[in-house]
């Protein structure tokens, strides 16, 4: 069974209990949860200062989220590996300590999941309040190289591609389709077909 990052996006917040109970309804998949900083990290946008400290701010941002979900009972890890059962992680500290990405609201939570995924060597699944990806309005069930869109970070889909990730991007929103997936069922989502 492949080991799995799952981001959480953060505008997913009133989903938070049905994502961890489908997430506890797979103790034995090695799953490490990448919470998204929504509305806490739309609160640094707001603020006025320099992208060096709304990077840290934001990364904050994804802990406070971070400890809501833990809040529904998924146990919180500041380790950056996948643990032997379900956990969120807490990215600050180890952020602080590696500082692997650039200072930028070019990055945002669904880069950094990335980057977790490709240091520990997992499929990535991104969870969203939208379908997948669209490029040009048009709705990507595979997505081939990287393109302008909306729905992730600018700097996502070339660290994806850059990097050979396996990922999966989806809707969080949706009744049993997480749980469907992670069941190996076909489900409407944007699959980034990179090559291994």
């Amino acid at each position: 069974m492949y080991p799995r990052v799952i981001k959480m996006g953060g505008s997913l917040l009133s989903c938070v209990p049905e994502l961890v109970r489908v997430i506890e309804g797979h103790p034995q998949a090695p799953l490490l949860v990448v919470p998204g900083g929504g509305l806490f990290a739309d609160r640094v946008r707001s603020i006025p200062t320099t992208e060096r400290e709304a990077h840290w701010m934001a990364v904050a941002a994804m802990e406070q989220f971070g400890w809501y979900i833990a809040s529904h009972g998924l146990p919180t890890t500041d380790v950056l590996e996948i643990p032997p059962t379900p956990r969120v992680l807490l990215p600050y500290c180890k952020l602080r300590e590696l500082d692997p990405l650039p200072h930028s609201w070019e990055v945002t939570s669904d880069t950094i999941a990335a980057w977790v995924a490709h240091t520990m060597g997992a499929e990535l699944i991104i969870l969203k309040s939208v379908d997948g990806l669209f490029r040009e309005d048009v709705f990507m069930e595979h997505a081939k190289e990287p393109f302008p869109c909306i729905e992730v970070d600018p700097a996502f889909l070339p660290f994806i591609f850059s990097h050979h990730i396996r990922c999966t991007v989806m809707n969080g929103s949706i009744p049993g389709r997480l749980e469907a997936f992670l069941q190996g069922a076909h489900v409407r989502a944007t699959r980034v077909e990179t090559t291994f």
